[in-house]
């Protein structure tokens, strides 16, 4: 946690005060672990005051600096239970959460958007936000305001599209999404692993003129360098061989994540394996749905 080369702390949220140097820091988890020798000084967001969580009529804005302890209080803290009812997919905020596998220490400190940021593939509020259909608002030098889907800002291990000077100053969840059913699954090689695959599933409300179906959205991430969503309209939910198809077409074999928390061929086979189990509990309403313990096999394992 020695950041040998930071000779200044400097409490600010203005992207003008940005030069090269310079690190914006929020939780700063990642930053006090990694450090780098090209620091000078810190930007500290946390004196920017910015609610942690507030609900609009459009949905959920989750502020950059809300903590993982912040977020996953809020389902029960009162200022949703005008919406906890309305809004079932908060039910993916405690999974997504515990997907950290971090002590309270972390869940006090580490950043929603601090996570994002970072662009790990498996990154849990990446998966969370990108799988909502999150938005994040960009600021950037000179006054200039952005936005752009989660599931595109982040573009690869560790690589996004922030621009230096850019700051990610918050994430909004809409309410549709929000509305929407969901189901999680989750792998890794060992009860208290990184995330090998995490898959999140989503169909959203049906549209009351017609009566259809609503859309059928598929999050890929943790098995994949960067989030892969599929996505499937009313009228054209896939059956098993066309999710199948889909994720052929969606995810080349060079996109599968290849580090010490599960080979490519296993994150591959599991990524089949949990969008077909999330497609049967959204579109066949299986009540007991097949449950994804954590695998441990040597077939993802490093020997």
């Amino acid at each position: 946690m020695d950041l040998s080369t930071v000779t200044d702390l400097v409490p600010t949220a203005d992207p003008a005060d940005w030069r090269e140097g310079d690190a914006w820091l929020a939780g700063g988890t990642v930053l006090f672990s990694y450090g780098s020798q090209s620091l000078r000084r810190l930007l500290d967001l946390t004196s920017a005051g910015w609610p942690a969580l507030t609900v609009t009529d459009d949905g959920l804005e989750v502020a950059a600096t809300c903590t993982v302890a912040e977020l996953y209080a809020f389902p029960d803290d009162p200022a949703a239970a005008a919406v906890r009812d309305a809004w079932p997919a908060l039910d993916l905020v405690r999974p997504c959460c515990d997907a950290f596998v971090a002590s309270f220490k972390i869940w006090n400190t580490s950043t929603v958007g601090g996570n994002v940021a970072t662009s790990l593939p498996a990154g849990p509020m990446t998966s969370l936000t990108a799988a909502l259909d999150g938005v994040a608002e960009v600021w950037g030098p000179g006054g200039a305001r952005r936005t752009q889907p989660v599931v595109e800002l982040v573009t690869g291990e560790m690589r996004n599209t922030l621009a230096p000077g850019e700051l990610l100053r918050a994430i909004r969840l809409p309410a549709a999404a929000l509305r929407a059913r969901t189901a999680f699954r989750r792998l890794s090689l060992s009860n208290l692993g990184r995330s090998g695959v995490l898959l999140i599933g989503r169909l959203d409300a049906a549209d009351p003129t017609d009566g259809a179906g609503g859309e059928l959205v598929i999050t890929v991430t943790a098995s994949t360098r960067r989030p892969v969503q599929l996505r499937f309209p009313p009228g054209a939910h896939p059956d098993a061989a066309g999710l199948a198809a889909s994720i052929d077409a969606a995810i080349p074999d060079d996109l599968y994540h290849d580090d010490i928390h599960g080979l490519p061929a296993w994150r591959r086979d599991m990524t089949y394996r949990l969008a077909e189990e999330i497609r049967r509990e959204l579109l066949e309403r299986d009540d007991s749905p097949t449950d994804s313990p954590t695998d441990s096999s040597t077939d993802g394992g490093r020997r």
